[in-house]
């Protein structure tokens, strides 16, 4: 199951921020388990760079990124995407189309962030960290 994990999720884990990092940590573990594959965004990415540097320091949150980016795979932000987020009319916060688009065009089945109605336009599931594990069973 490929699977998108917006910012906040890689957010939580970066800084450890609780409740929400034992939840998110429970799905980044599943990246070790066969027939799950997580993806997240260049802009999520970038997004948990900025608050893992607030907390961490720059030289830390670049350290933090890279050990990220082994466990999960970069979604494309391209032309399309960009063209995709900007004609649908459903798409208010321009950033979530993009988020939203770039899933899509990775084949990702769930979306998960906190913030489940950001994605309101949704086609795919989206969950967030809590109801997702609960899915898992």
């Amino acid at each position: 199951m490929k699977i998108f994990l917006d910012a906040d999720l890689l957010v939580a884990v970066l800084n450890r921020q609780y409740p929400l990092f034992t939840y998110a940590a429970k799905i980044l573990s599943l990246s070790e388990k066969p027939g799950y594959q997580l993806y997240t965004s260049p802009i999520c990415l970038a997004i948990a760079f900025y608050f893992a540097e607030k907390k961490s320091g720059t030289q830390q949150a670049k350290q933090k990124i890279a050990t990220l980016s082994k466990h999960i795979q970069v979604t494309s932000v391209d032309a399309e995407t960009v063209k995709f987020a900007v004609q649908n009319v459903a798409v208010n916060e321009f950033e979530d189309g993009l988020e939203y688009y770039s899933t899509v065009g990775s084949n990702c089945k769930v979306i998960i962030t906190e913030d489940t109605s950001d994605f309101y336009f949704s086609e795919i599931p989206v969950y967030n960290s809590e109801d997702f594990i609960g899915s898992l069973g």
